[in-house]
């Protein structure tokens, strides 16, 4: 294609100056304790062959395959506040001191060098700015961040800090994302007008009007700390431990939840977080409450041109919901992995790919029957999302979904969510990071936090 359009020369420049924006040297973390002077804190230098101390934050769930994945470091610390949920990890690392409070484990223990962390999405935002202004490295499952607010937070906070950084959404370290940007990067189906995503979360329970009955709290859990920044409420099993995601106090619904995952390639590929504002708006939904997030979602982001890229509309379909098939599309072609996945409606034809980016392939154009993949020029990454953080704590390259990267990703993603909570349809700033269309535009993008858990959003 032309060199004004989509190129491997165009994709080069952009990323240069990306990459170099990632400098942090000499960078350090300042905490300060209650009625304590300032610390100042830089991360301790760990060469490629020593072991990282880790830690992790939220050890029972996904928290125990995230630990897991640190095994051949220096595994120190476990903290869950429910240690029935954390058994198994507490079984795999027996030497590693076991806290229920992350707060106390960070302090007590100034050895730490990183830090997972798996818990509810509510927590995720207040446990990593802790351990980032202590200087620990911090890897943090999808979504990265609660609100809006916090997620441009934790992006500030990593830089101010200079510490390796990740989010959890796997399918950015493997290499299917990659051979679909070289795709659309080369021109396989032209400029890109749409692209459809689309789940079949949620898979919990949503569109509950009415906060549940009070149960007995389980005696191995500590409710207090679980619920964290969220206003306090009786405990029931329909929040805790795995049905707190359609909860908006604790979690991010559908979209929260997989968007990191299905609208990855989609958010990648065509530089989505270039764009200076977007907007977004919901088309239908059913089950709205004030409590959970809806059982099914259409909610509709438009972005402006990006440099060599023109105006593309990105579509979200969960629950029931679901797109058409596109024009020219055969009845009998799978398009994504089926439940899951997208496709790219772009000038000369239309490409569909799986969850993670995986198994892309034209489903109809000009180019269907004799396209020939590009030769690869993106770096792969190695050894999955988990070893690049680590290389990364290590003084590695900075790691693929690190904060300058899935931060303003979550930011997008969570701003659909506040179209579907405020049933408006809004315009976010992404240069100032404000919402541009309503009265009160820092309040809206941030939450009230409960005594003693606040952060400065």
């Amino acid at each position: 294609m032309p060199e004004n359009h989509l190129s491997r020369r165009n994709f080069l420049a952009a990323t240069a100056a990306a990459t170099a924006a990632l400098s942090v040297d000499g960078a350090e973390a300042a905490y300060k304790k209650k009625g304590e002077k300032l610390i100042k804190v830089k991360p301790r230098k760990v060469s490629p062959n020593e072991k990282l101390n880790c830690a992790a934050i939220g050890a029972g769930g996904k928290g125990n395959s995230d630990i897991a994945a640190c095994e051949g470091e220096n595994v120190v610390a476990l903290c869950d506040a429910d240690w029935d949920r954390a058994a198994e990890s507490f079984q795999r690392f027996p030497n590693a001191r076991k806290f229920k409070d992350y707060r106390v484990m960070l302090e007590e223990m100034p050895e730490i060098d990183a830090v997972t962390v798996s818990t509810p999405d509510h927590t995720h935002a207040p446990a990593a700015y802790m351990a980032m202004k202590m200087g620990k490295h911090v890897y943090v499952q999808k979504p990265l961040t609660h609100t809006v607010a916090e997620a441009r937070l934790l992006r500030d906070t990593a830089r101010e800090c200079g510490v390796a950084t990740q989010m959890g959404n796997q399918g950015h370290a493997e290499d299917g994302v990659r051979n679909l940007y070289e795709m659309v990067w080369s021109g396989a189906i032209g400029q890109v007008k749409e692209v459809h995503i689309w789940t079949s979360r949620p898979v919990w329970p949503q569109g509950i009007p009415q906060p549940l009955e009070p149960q007995v709290i389980p005696t191995t859990l500590d409710w207090n700390l679980w619920i964290g920044t969220a206003p306090m409420r009786p405990y029931n099993e329909g929040y805790c431990p795995f049905k707190w995601r359609g909860w908006q106090d604790f979690g991010a619904g559908a979209l929260g939840d997989m968007a990191c995952h299905i609208m990855d390639p989609a958010y990648f590929t065509l530089n989505l977080g270039d764009a200076p504002h977007f907007t977004v708006e919901v088309l239908k939904d059913e089950g709205t409450n004030s409590q959970t997030f809806p059982n099914s979602t259409v909610v509709k982001y438009s972005f402006p041109a990006r440099g060599v890229m023109g105006p593309v509309d990105v579509y979200w379909y969960d629950g029931e919901f679901m797109p058409d098939r596109p024009e020219g599309v055969a009845d009998d072609v799978e398009l994504g992995d089926g439940a899951n996945g997208s496709f790219f409606v772009g000038e000369k034809g239309v490409l569909s790919t799986g969850e993670y980016g995986g198994n892309s392939r034209i489903v109809s154009g000009e180019n269907m029957a004799d396209y020939k993949a590009p030769d690869p020029w993106m770096r792969r990454i190695e050894g999955g999302i988990h070893n690049d953080w680590l290389r990364a704590c290590k003084g590695g390259l900075p790691a693929c979904s690190n904060f300058e990267y899935s931060g303003p990703f979550t930011e997008m993603v969570n701003f659909g969510n506040l179209a579907v909570k405020f049933g408006e349809k809004l315009e976010w700033d992404n240069i100032k990071g404000v919402v541009k269309n309503v009265r009160n535009p820092q309040e809206i993008v941030s939450k009230e936090y409960r005594k003693g858990w606040e952060l400065p959003v």
